[in-house]
């Protein structure tokens, strides 16, 4: 037997892990990942149910990625995470033994930010929808996923804002809707628009709703409201329920663009999209921000989280070094 799916009781167990999950509320990318870690782990054990190992064969496993592996602190986290929410969640095993699993030390990393001119450069090398986004990125600092899942609904042209829904922590916040991008989210809308209403002639079920939405409004999947901003061109099957709807666009093909579009910069940072709330953040603190203001337009719970830019505001424009006052020899 070479595969979990193969033993009687795997299945089962790898079901109930998805149950659990979508009972929290987690997210579809939580839900890959813990199912990801809990076949390698299990695969790791030659195929042994985890109800039959505990704490070595967890220490054993996270020493494997470790040193075999070489994964970074934050992947080494969230494959322990998935193990003791299967352990937890699932199995209900609450044992002393999960509290003395040793978490690494995450290291202390300044974000990666871009100059205004590397952010000119890489507009330059953009265009159509992928285009927008990133100025939409840079422009609120949102993340990817917060703009991809923005509804019609959210975009308030009235009171120059946009509200970003069920955000990290399953929070609301709003966020400004820069001057200079009314026109192309309305053009935007306008494309979503010609979407949606094929969408209703052809009688396509409507988008995904949070949570329970479409139970307490059955109709409210099928409305402009809820209509996707940024909607995929073509519909596929949801991968949770199954059904074959419009979804919004993917990531992965946004990130591939971005990638090319650096590479034509010749921006050689480690930079992503994300990179463009980081610089979204120190940009402001520049300009003469209130750190507590760029705090709120993050979303961060922790000001010691935002004050993390103000090492690099000050660094990239700040201080002049005292060599450079010295009269030339």
């Amino acid at each position: 037997m070479n595969s979990i799916n193969s033993t009687q009781n795997s299945p089962r167990l790898i079901d109930q892990l998805r149950t659990a999950i979508r009972y929290k509320h987690y997210s579809y990318a939580t839900e890959k990942a813990y199912v990801y870690w809990a076949k390698f782990y299990i695969r790791f054990n030659n195929l042994q149910h985890p109800a039959n190992m505990g704490a070595a064969h967890v220490e054993a496993f996270l020493k494997f990625l470790t040193t075999r592996r070489n994964v970074s602190s934050s992947t080494h986290n969230q494959a322990l995470s998935a193990l003791l929410f299967l352990y937890r969640e699932v199995l209900k095993q609450d044992l002393p033994w999960l509290n003395e699993v040793s978490r690494p030390a995450k290291p202390k990393r300044l974000p990666v930010v871009l100059t205004r001119q590397e952010v000119n450069n890489l507009f330059t090398n953009l265009e159509g929808t992928h285009l927008l986004l990133a100025k939409l990125l840079y422009g609120t600092g949102i993340r990817i996923m917060e703009a991809l899942r923005l509804r019609t609904k959210d975009i308030d042209f009235d009171h120059h804002c946009i509200i970003v829904r069920s955000g990290k922590g399953d929070k609301d916040r709003v966020v400004m809707l820069p001057a200079s991008l009314t026109s192309s989210l309305n053009t935007q809308l306008q494309r979503a628009h010609c979407l949606w209403s094929g969408d209703r002639q052809n009688a396509i079920p409507g988008v995904e709703l949070p949570h329970a939405l479409n139970v307490k409004y059955p109709r409210a999947s099928e409305s402009w409201a809820w209509f996707w901003v940024f909607p995929q061109e073509g519909t596929s099957n949801c991968p949770i329920s199954g059904i074959h709807r419009r979804h919004h666009l993917y990531p992965q093909t946004f990130r591939r663009d971005f990638k090319r579009a650096l590479e034509i910069s010749a921006v050689h940072k480690p930079a992503s999209p994300h990179t463009l709330r980081h610089s979204f953040a120190t940009h402001l603190l520049q300009a003469g921000a209130d750190v507590r203001t760029v705090q709120t337009l993050l979303g961060h719970n922790d000001l010691n989280t935002t004050m993390i830019y103000t090492h690099v505001a000050h660094c990239v424009g700040g201080v002049a070094s005292p060599l450079d006052s010295l009269t030339p020899p």
